[in-house]
């Protein structure tokens, strides 16, 4: 798989499961991941707006050409002697091998979303860091479905996929922008992330999405990785639960798999809004049952940071003096 494949998580989640639940021990040893920083079904050194090196091109097709070897043709070819787990980490742009999924090294460091009220568009004042929030007044934004966020890039399948600069969507009211400050080293980020974020909607339902994107000193602004929830499905997958409008409630947002480094004097950012359209569907704010009508209404959304509800990205990070 690949970090801008629409399947990655999919492709990580397997694996893990694999080894955590497969009937016997030599299935559980026998399975292998691959993860680089392509698309689905696109391997190599350049995608999107990004160029990963010379290093990022493996020859893909020679490692499964040996993987079936070994399992179809009985040749000894060392493969399965080889780490189960090779990932691309970008940043610094080099394959590594490693020995589980997610790596058992991995400290989960909370990054709390903090401002004075103001943290529209990217020259806002929404800060990103470790610190929990005290009393912080909230964050207001207006989402109107008829002029949705346009999709920038990301894990897509039929639209351009993978990383592009962000910042002409961070021009926009509607995107609130949480930026750390200048790192001071850099700062490692691989496995599974997901968002705790407290918000409320004046709307019987809506959408939340975020975005983590990796800042550089210039100011490009290379996404990584996203998510979406709908408030109705917040509980269940499959139950839905209208939002009571106004109410304070509580999203966890998975925004699946990344392995990335964020270089010194890079910031790391955490983009909040509504849609990304296309590639997630426009949620209409009204509450009724999908595709039944054409209505559409304009939600006003709240994001609270505060020491009630402290909302937050949740980071794998990777010790460096432990790699």
């Amino acid at each position: 798989g690949n970090w801008y494949d629409i399947f990655a998580k999919s492709t990580t989640d397997n694996f893990r499961r694999m080894r955590e639940q497969a009937p016997t021990d030599e299935i559980k040893r026998s399975q292998k991941l691959l993860m680089g920083p392509g698309a689905h079904g696109i391997p190599g050194r350049k995608l999107g707006e990004r160029d990963f090196g010379d290093s990022a091109a493996i020859d893909v097709m020679g490692i499964e050409r040996r993987w079936f070897d070994h399992w179809l043709m009985d040749e000894r070819n060392g493969i399965m002697e080889q780490a189960p787990v090779k990932i691309f980490v970008m940043g610094i742009n080099q394959w590594r091998d490693e020995q589980e999924w997610p790596l058992a090294r991995t400290r989960y460091v909370r990054y709390y979303l903090h401002s004075d009220g103001k943290a529209n568009t990217v020259h806002g004042d929404g800060i990103l860091n470790t610190e929990p929030p005290a009393a912080e007044p909230s964050d207001v934004f207006t989402y109107d479905p008829n002029d949705p966020v346009p999709t920038t890039g990301g894990a897509n399948l039929t639209i351009p996929a993978g990383p592009f600069d962000q910042r002409k969507v961070e021009e926009r009211h509607d995107v609130l922008v949480y930026t750390t400050a200048p790192l001071a080293e850099p700062v490692e980020v691989t496995g599974p992330i997901h968002v705790i974020l407290c918000a409320s909607s004046s709307a019987l339902d809506t959408d939340f999405t975020v975005k983590l994107v990796d800042v550089c000193p210039d100011g490009v602004a290379w996404n990584l990785t996203d998510g979406i929830i709908r408030a109705r499905y917040r509980s269940s997958s499959t139950d839905e639960e209208l939002l009571e409008p106004g109410k304070v409630y509580r999203y966890d947002i998975d925004l699946w798999v990344t392995s990335n480094v964020f270089l010194q004097n890079h910031s790391i950012r955490l983009e909040v809004s509504s849609s990304n359209f296309p590639r997630f569907d426009r949620n209409p704010n009204t509450g009724h049952p999908f595709a039944k009508d054409a209505e559409v209404i304009i939600a006003e959304q709240t994001v609270y940071h505060n020491s009630e509800y402290p909302s937050c990205i949740v980071l794998p990070i990777i010790p460096a003096e432990e790699k």
